[in-house]
């Protein structure tokens, strides 16, 4: 029996990780014993335990309830709890997803003990090394043992920083394997969406038969800059005022703790506007059924961008650059920053556009039964 200690710490990370969860239990918990440990880096109810709760993964065996605090901090306590718990558990490898501190700290604690590290979502490059995620994803790459890339571009970044193609199994931190095999979060849409349509009630917000827009803003690089922020708000309710259009907008705590203290010029401006939609964060299946409803989506967070393609819909990315270059090459998405007059222009730009067109860039759907399998041909 193969053990593995799956580190998460973030809403995103517990949603990529229910798929595998969910894989092992259907198929493969003959060969593979899954440890959850949680570090806590998200701890609210409305930010981490109602996401359990919705996608029937079990509580975590181990809760390091870190919180919130600088990086350094936040890093350094995650570092000593992740190695507690993999001196307890003895784990054939450390499973770990995307680009969070979680991530990084957990990269940083398996490879001092020299424990094999199993990256989910590797490769990525926004190519903007001022984010603290880029850092991470680098760093992890580095650290690992099996590294799982979504997508051919993510598989080649790799190979551009040295890894080989050809390394052959066993591999180790020195020999590593890199494998293009989809991506989870597409696993999850799938499975999901038609859940969504029975279990979620985001749309007594009586949305049903209406046109709307969704929104999401929470990267520190748009919430802690306020002139950013500003014109971010200020530029979609301005689409919203002149195409008489609805924005719908959950807000992420960060970003509500920086309204509450800010005066912004544009928040007297959507106040005044009706069609200008404030709602608490949504779940994961309320999210869902939000992307499917809604005409388009604006967005900060990079697994927003990935879910507004996998159900085509086009997407505006609040960003100067992004991890997902393949879907701004493909014409999906449309880099706007924080620059009001090329947020107005993207979405003129897909409202005329009525013919994008959606290619199997993220895999058949089965992501996590492939890295199952790699896990098990590699450490059994």
């Amino acid at each position: 029996m193969i053990k593995i200690l799956t580190v998460i710490g973030a809403r995103p990370q517990i949603i990529k990780a229910s798929a595998l969860n969910r894989a092992i239990s259907k198929s493969y918990s003959a060969d593979i014993q899954e440890v959850l440990l949680h570090t806590g880096q998200h701890y609210d109810d409305i930010m981490s335990e109602v996401f359990f709760r919705e996608m029937g993964i079990a509580q975590p065996d181990y809760n390091l309830n870190t919180g919130s605090g600088t990086h350094g901090k936040q890093t350094a306590s995650m570092i000593e709890g992740v190695e507690r718990i993999a001196l307890i558990e003895k784990p054939n490898a450390i499973v770990v997803y995307g680009d969070t501190n979680s991530t990084l700290a957990a990269a940083i604690a398996a490879t001092k003990l020299r424990i094999p590290l199993v990256h989910i979502e590797s490769g990525l490059r926004s190519f903007n090394k001022t984010m603290p995620e880029e850092i991470n994803r680098i760093v992890c790459d580095h650290c690992s043992t099996l590294l799982f890339t979504p997508t051919l571009s993510g598989y080649n970044n790799l190979i551009r920083e040295g890894f080989n193609p050809n390394n052959e199994s066993p591999f180790s931190i020195n020999k590593p394997g890199i494998f293009h095999c989809g991506d989870v979060m597409f696993d999850n849409t799938l499975y999901f969406s038609g859940v969504a349509e029975t279990r979620s009630d985001i749309m007594e917000l009586e949305l049903s038969n209406k046109e709307f827009l969704l929104v999401t803003i929470h990267r520190d690089s748009n919430t802690d800059i306020p002139e950013r922020l500003n014109a971010i708000l200020e530029a979609i309710n301005e689409i919203s005022v002149k195409e008489n259009i609805t924005v719908v907008f959950p807000m992420h705590p960060r970003t509500r703790a920086v309204l509450d203290k800010l005066n912004l010029p544009a928040l007297k401006s959507i106040k005044e506007n009706g069609l200008f939609k404030i709602i608490p964060p949504a779940s994961f299946l309320q999210m869902i059924l939000l992307e499917k409803r809604c005409s388009m989506i604006l967005t900060d967070s990079g697994g927003v961008q990935k879910e507004a393609f996998f159900l085509h819909k086009p997407c505006i990315v609040l960003r100067p650059e992004t991890e997902w270059t393949e879907l701004v090459e493909c014409g999906n998405s449309i880099l706007a920053d924080a620059d009001g007059r090329r947020i107005k222009e993207a979405y003129s730009h897909f409202k005329k556009t009525k013919n994008n067109q959606y290619a199997p860039l993220y895999g058949n759907g089965h992501a996590a039964d492939f890295i199952c399998q790699e896990i098990i041909n590699n450490f059994k």
